[in-house]
């Protein structure tokens, strides 16, 4: 016998935006017992004592109120601090791109939270991302949300597929435009509130001034392929390959622009090429380590097909996938591929389906 749905708690992870707020929404329409939970995981006072955590628990309060259900806040800084900004910080240390937003779906949002909502009692947990859980033969996965613009399983690659399991995304078959106008219908506060951009901790500051007060930045010099001098860098933690902006070193050579190819880090030696096309920007493959399997069965261990993407909003592109017996995954691209960047993840799906991924390694 199925439980009514007034018997199964659902806890939804409230931050404030209008996603989270309509989840809920729903989910009390819907008839299930629904409380929510605002998580505070980053300290973010700047100098005159404003902090946009503060605005959007009150947000929360506000929509909860509206709704009619119970809100608790719970605080995540330590352990935040200590899975995802130290990992954060250990990447670009060693001259890698990091995606934080990765590692706090599988850290904190799945994994802090999940725990805390089961000391409430909860059933389910649920979000406000824009992803599905699907059922085909009698299997469950985790299948990209209705709007592609949208489409967040690229972050949720990592989580464990048990935790997964334990989740609800209520919007994940809606379009964002839909989410807006239910929100707006039944007037919920947070109807018109701009989607937050960027990463959590660093929000619209600066990004080099932000790094700079935690990593010592250590100016290097710029040099092209041929070896010949350029210019100077400010620190290889401040540039991504593929960079284009900010390097400081004006036309010459061909008068094409200057892009980052390399990093060199026991050299502090930052490379570039001329022209947005230069062969040393693209790859024909690469390795993943840390890989994280949703698919079927376990890990696989012989050689399949499917498409991956490099980077959010990329694309799908075809790939042949090796596993290896390291347990990493040697990833043949049917075509060679521009700026892939080591500390970014590789994620892979088969149709709508997301079969999990890994953190790029390196490149061949």
């Amino acid at each position: 016998m199925q439980m009514s749905k007034k018997h199964i708690r659902v806890v939804v992870g409230m931050s404030g935006g209008v996603d989270s707020s309509v989840t809920a929404w729903l989910l009390k329409e819907q008839g299930y017992e629904v409380i929510g939970l605002f998580m505070k995981n980053w300290d973010d006072t700047d100098e005159f004592g404003h902090c946009t955590a503060t605005e959007d628990f009150e947000d929360v309060r506000r929509v909860c109120a509206q709704i009619g259900i119970p809100y608790y806040s719970v605080n995540f800084e330590k352990e935040y601090e200590q899975k995802v900004f130290q990992y954060f910080l250990d990447e670009y240390k060693k001259g890698r791109t990091p995606n934080p937003d990765i590692m706090c779906n599988r850290e904190i949002k799945f994994g802090e939270f999940l725990n805390k909502a089961k000391q409430l009692g909860a059933d389910f947990i649920a979000t406000g991302h824009y992803a599905q859980i699907i059922e085909k033969n009698g299997e469950k996965y985790l299948a990209r949300g209705a709007d592609p613009n949208k489409d967040q399983t690229y972050f949720l690659y990592a989580v464990n597929k048990p935790q997964l399991l334990q989740a609800m995304f209520p919007i994940g078959h809606m379009q964002k435009q839909e989410v807006r106008e239910i929100a707006q219908k039944v007037g919920l506060a947070t109807a018109k509130k701009k989607d937050s951009t960027g990463i959590c901790f660093i929000g619209e500051r600066n990004f080099r001034e932000f790094l700079s007060h935690y990593l010592p930045a250590q100016p290097g010099e710029i040099h092209t392929l041929d070896g010949e001098v350029k210019g100077r860098h400010d620190g290889l933690m401040y540039y991504t390959l593929g960079q284009r902006q900010g390097l400081g070193i004006g036309g010459s050579g061909t008068g094409e622009p200057w892009f980052v190819v390399k990093k060199d880090i026991e050299k502090n030696i930052l490379y570039v090429a001329q022209g947005h096309d230069h062969e040393a920007l693209y790859s024909g493959g690469l390795i993943a380590t840390d890989i994280n399997w949703l698919g079927q069965g376990d890990t696989p261990n012989e050689p399949f097909t499917c498409t991956a993407k490099f980077r959010y909003r990329q694309k799908d592109q075809p790939v042949r996938v090796l596993p290896q017996p390291d347990g990493t995954f040697r990833v043949e691209f049917a075509e060679r591929q521009r700026a892939v960047t080591p500390g970014q993840s590789v994620v892979f799906y088969d149709e709508e389906i997301c079969l999990g991924g890994g953190i790029i390694d390196s490149t061949f």
